[in-house]
């Protein structure tokens, strides 16, 4: 009996301590608006939506929701957060004025996998917010072909939106795979309901 009650208390707080962890990664809920809007705070605001949705999407991920696909023909779920994490990539590089190359991300783990997307779309988001011009954020990938260099309104219709694209996907995976996302979590406010 006294083992079962050191196991079920030590069980307890390993649960307090993953549920603290978590809430200290960004996007648990959305920092509070700007009082002004311009281009900066929009494109920010915009790029903290999608790090809501992702936060909320991929927390509480298990192992059979990371692998499932609903067919042959479609990423698994870890495969579209690897896709997510390579389009937060450009954009925390088009805000930090830094060319994109081919990156390798196989080698992280789920969960620093998630904590690097998390991170790169606060960074971005941070760096956004305090700008006035957008026009100083283009897009540039290079590879042996050459260099190819887009504007920030590419960063709109591309990386932003087609994360926000994928993050529903995700939602909508782990629903068929059995665990489902946390209602709790509203995307019209950016807040938890406790």
């Amino acid at each position: 009996m006294k083992k079962h009650i050191v196991l079920f208390i030590t069980i307890i707080l390993a649960m307090n301590t993953l549920n603290s962890q978590n809430k200290n990664l960004p996007y648990y809920e959305i920092p509070v608006y700007p009082e002004n809007y311009n281009q900066g705070t929009v494109a920010a605001r915009m790029i903290d939506g999608l790090g809501f949705r992702f936060y909320w999407a991929t927390e509480g991920l298990r192992d059979v929701d990371l692998k499932f696909r609903p067919n042959d023909m479609v990423r698994t779920t870890e495969e579209t957060i690897d896709h997510i994490l390579g389009l937060s990539t450009v954009i925390i590089n088009s805000t930090l004025k830094k060319v994109n190359t081919k990156n390798d991300f196989s080698k992280l783990t789920f969960t620093e996998k998630r904590k690097m997307t998390l991170d790169n779309l606060k960074t971005a988001a941070d760096i956004l917010r305090s700008s006035k011009d957008l026009n100083e954020f283009s897009i540039i990938f290079k590879n042996e072909n050459g260099t190819t260099e887009l504007p920030f309104w590419n960063m709109i219709n591309g990386p932003i939106t087609d994360a926000l694209w994928h993050c529903g996907q995700i939602v909508s995976f782990r629903r068929s795979s059995g665990n489902p996302y946390n209602s709790k979590a509203s995307v019209l406010t950016g807040k938890v309901q406790e």
